[in-house]
Formats: C-alpha cells, sequence, structure tokens
C-alpha cells in the first residue's frame, strides 16, 4: 500500500502563495479529485505529489508498504498524464510506446500490439504521433499512464480533448485497471473526471490566508 502525505504544504512564486497549509493523506484504494478554477493550483499540486517540484513550505512524504520511500525516488511510483506534458511526436505510435516501456513496465506484461488495441488505434500504428489528433493524443497519454505497472496514477483533466466515446473508454480503463492503485484526479470540477472520487481537495480551501511577503522596499 502506498500512502503519500502533505504536512502544511504550500508553493510559493516570487512573492505569491499558489496555496499553503495544505494538509492531507492519499491513500491506495481511496481516489482523490483536487478540484478548482484555472489558476487555483491544481497542476501545481499535482506536480508536487508527483515529486516534480518541492514545496516551498511544509512537506511531502512517501512510504509504500510501510518503508520510507525518498522524495527524490518517488517518481519510480508514479504514472502520469498531463495536458502539458508533451508526446514525441516525431515518434509512431508504436515506437512510443516501446520508448515508453523501457522508463515504466506495463501491466501483466502486456505486449505494445495488447496496448495499442486497448488504445484502439490499431490502424495508425505506424503513424507518426504529429499527425494524431487532439483527442487521439489524449487517449495514448492516458493509457500510457493508466497501463503503467506504478502503485500511484495522477491524471490532469483526464477528459480534455475527449468525445463522449472516448470519455467512456476512459471510465472503463480507470474501472478494470484503477484496481487498488493511489489515484489522484485534477478537475475543473467536470463530473465525468472525478465523481468515482471518495475523497476531495478544493484548492480555494487553501487560499484564505494572507501569506504573502511583503514586496521590496526601495530608498
Amino acid at each position: 500500500m502506498l500512502n503519500i502525505t502533505l504536512e502544511n504544504a504550500g508553493k510559493q512564486y516570487n512573492h505569491t502563495w499558489i496555496f499553503s497549509d495544505l494538509n492531507a493523506t492519499l491513500a491506495s484504494g481511496q481516489p482523490t479529485a483536487i478540484l478548482g478554477a484555472n489558476g487555483s493550483g491544481k497542476s501545481t499540486l499535482l506536480q508536487m505529489i508527483a515529486s516534480a517540484i518541492m514545496p516551498s513550505s511544509g512537506t511531502v512524504s512517501y512510504s509504500l508498504n510501510g518503508n520510507i520511500i525518498r522524495a527524490e525516488q518517488a517518481f519510480r511510483l508514479m504514472s502520469i498524464a498531463a495536458p502539458y506534458m508533451e508526446l514525441i511526436e516525431d515518434f509512431t505510435l508504436t515506437e512510443m510506446i516501446c520508448f515508453h516501456r523501457r522508463l515504466k513496465p506495463l501491466m501483466r506484461n502486456m505486449t505494445t500490439a495488447e496496448l495499442i488495441r486497448i488504445m484502439q488505434l490499431e490502424e495508425n500504428a505506424g503513424k507518426p504521433i504529429r499527425y494524431f489528433s487532439s483527442g487521439m493524443k489524449q487517449r495514448v497519454k492516458l493509457a500510457l499512464a493508466i497501463m503503467s505497472d506504478t502503485p500511484a496514477l495522477l491524471l490532469d483533466e483526464p477528459v480534455s480533448n475527449l468525445d463522449q466515446k472516448a470519455v467512456e473508454w476512459f471510465r472503463g480503463l480507470i474501472g478494470s485497471f484503477g484496481g487498488e492503485r493511489l489515484i489522484v484526479i485534477s478537475s475543473n470540477s467536470v463530473a465525468a473526471e472525478h465523481d468515482f472520487c471518495t475523497n476531495t481537495i478544493r484548492m480555494e480551501d487553501y487560499k484564505s490566508r494572507a501569506h504573502a511577503e511583503p514586496a521590496p522596499m526601495f530608498l
């Protein structure tokens, strides 16, 4: 079981605090939704949970089956899909999956062909990703993250660029392969993204503190 604990966590850029004093425990089998408007700090928090950025205040700690995991090693436990993460567009779909498999093993030791079938992109296996539509690219990002054999799954606005049929595909994939993983979904309150989550972090709850430092004075 994986646990991620945030204690009085906050992030500051220049003299502005994006959020502060955030306390939460994320655990396997208890999917969590991070909700808030654009610019509220959802993606920043998700990247902090992923150990991609460090908190400006407080701590983020990790434990797997009772063993402490150092923050710089936590990335090995994570799979993430986000709008700001780019695919390698010169790669074909097959090449992209083969490259990804060198970084993260796939569930059930599935083959590249099996993953392409799950993506429902069999006819595009040899096509360079730069020719994919935005919806196809999002499907690739989601499938690579969800089908990676990691205890944590972090998804930022997962239904972006998906039509209704693809949203249903995403929900089916989460239902089949989410299992007892630690799942965190960042969402602009789109129900299809997060209504299966049992816990919620609302970013506006961590913005009330007057935490900005005074601007420097010049004489």
